[in-house]
């Protein structure tokens, strides 16, 4: 640990060694940390909430099996990441309840052949700094998803996300761009 964290009860960790926390992070009751072989790194100030679990196992001598989130992020309830193929995950990234980001994939090009006989893909996944990811999100192996992006609830992301936009929908295609709107009649009460 890089400074003080706080760990709830019950929460549950395998490969230790391979887990790495920044200053004043918190994980959260029932959160299942699962490190090998390059492990899980959580920045400063970030936190992961009840029941999430990051996963990062490598029976197959994957070479980017990891998951690393930056500073001030936070990953919501109940959340999947499995890093096979490696996550990175930025500053200030939010996700909401029930998203799944899923850095491994199945083959499945041969109908002639079992899936499990296929083999899988670990491309990796890369989410970069202030992304925002609504309730029940999933993200699919080889994505990026662009500075500012927001992704919309229940969205199946299978492609790259351009920064600064607004995508939604299963597949998920770019719904908005983000734009400062300084003509905008709509006043909001903002807090922080």
């Amino acid at each position: 640990m890089d400074g003080a964290a706080a760990i709830e009860c019950n929460v549950r960790i395998r490969f230790a060694s391979g887990i790495r926390l920044g200053h004043r992070v918190y994980i959260d009751e029932r959160v299942y940390l699962h490190a090998c072989p390059k492990g899980i790194m959580i920045g400063n100030n970030s936190f992961v909430m009840h029941g999430s679990i990051l996963h990062v196992y490598n029976f197959r001598d994957l070479p980017h099996a990891f998951i690393h989130i930056g500073d001030d992020s936070l990953i919501g309830e109940y959340n999947v990441l499995r890093g096979q193929g490696g996550i990175t995950i930025g500053h200030r990234v939010y996700t909401a309840p029930m998203v799944q980001i899923l850095a491994v994939n199945h083959v499945y090009d041969d109908p002639e052949r079992p899936i499990i006989e296929q083999g899988i893909t670990a491309e990796g996944i890369v989410i970069e700094d202030d992304v925002w990811i609504g309730a029940g999100a999933i993200i699919t192996d080889g994505v990026h998803i662009g500075k500012g992006a927001v992704i919309a609830a229940g969205a199946v992301v299978t492609s790259d996300v351009e920064p600064h936009t607004v995508v939604g929908g299963v597949p998920a295609i770019i719904l908005k761009r983000i734009e400062k709107d300084v003509h905008s009649g709509t006043v909001k009460r903002v807090y922080f």
